[in-house]
């Protein structure tokens, strides 16, 4: 890694270092700001950038974005006022009944949300609901698996956004829909883990509309002159609170109107 040229910068990657040793050893390491409490959200970015940067030095490709932080319960326990968003990589994507290695994470927990497919790129500025839905090629019904760098999942937005949204795995489901051919904020969903229901909720609870999140995101990345291309992958952010999964468990989301998609772990 190429040691920053500022005290800022010298920071930056060293808690870069820090998130990438963690998830390359899956050693959980200690919230950031036991250890530099002077990061703020715009030095978060910039570690996550970082990082990134480095993955696809390493080969990986960017596939999507994800958001985070998306349902105002979310924001209050955190004491922010907006999403947050990460990278999704191509070596983040699963195929839906294959199985994925816990051993490969650290504290997996799973979350059930809608998968926008852009069939067409998105504004840098100004990107607007009617703007996603024409670029909208079609959605999914998707799993995302989520993990964290910190130990014990005790994150702030700092946390969280430093370490790629806490991004880990994404398992898309096999079944396209248009979305003129549904009112996208009302598709209910269910998450089930070994056969048991365990949460429930309706894809409004994202920001009132999950298309309101996408262009959020656009209109976000647009900052650094960054896009949301044709092809890509956008997870709009969950329909329900995170749970935990171990090896032996089964989990299946199912949406109304979307169809299934699962996973088992082992």
């Amino acid at each position: 890694m190429v040691v920053g040229t500022t005290p800022e910068g010298r920071v930056h990657e060293e808690v870069a270092l820090a998130l990438r040793e963690a998830e390359s050893t899956r050693t959980p390491i200690a919230p950031l700001s036991t250890r530099w409490p002077e990061l703020q959200i715009v030095d978060a970015y910039q570690i996550q950038r970082k990082n990134i940067e480095l993955r696809v030095r390493d080969g990986a490709s960017v596939r999507g974005h994800k958001v985070g932080l998306s349902s105002r319960a979310m924001q209050d326990m955190m004491g922010v006022h907006e999403p947050d968003y990460g990278h999704l990589l191509d070596d983040m994507f699963v195929f839906e009944s294959h199985s994925v290695a816990t051993a490969d994470l650290i504290q997996p927990r799973v979350e059930i949300e809608v998968a926008f497919v852009l069939g067409s790129s998105l504004p840098k500025r100004g990107c607007n609901a009617a703007d996603v839905i024409r670029a909208t090629e079609f959605i999914l019904p998707s799993i995302e698996i989520i993990d964290s760098r910190i130990a014990e999942w005790k994150i702030g937005i700092v946390d969280t956004i430093a370490d790629n949204a806490s991004s880990a795995r994404v398992v898309l489901g096999g079944n396209p829909v248009r979305l003129h051919d549904l009112d996208v904020r009302s598709i209910g969903a269910s998450l089930l883990r070994n056969g048991e229901r365990v949460e429930t909720g309706t894809a409004a609870a994202v920001l009132g509309n999950p298309v309101t999140s996408v262009a959020w995101l656009a209109r976000t990345i647009g900052e650094f002159d960054v896009s949301l291309e044709a092809g890509q992958v956008v997870l709009p952010g969950s329909c329900t609170r995170a749970v935990p999964v171990h090896a032996g468990d089964f989990v299946r989301a199912d949406f109304a109107g979307l169809g299934h998609v699962d996973v088992s772990f082992v």
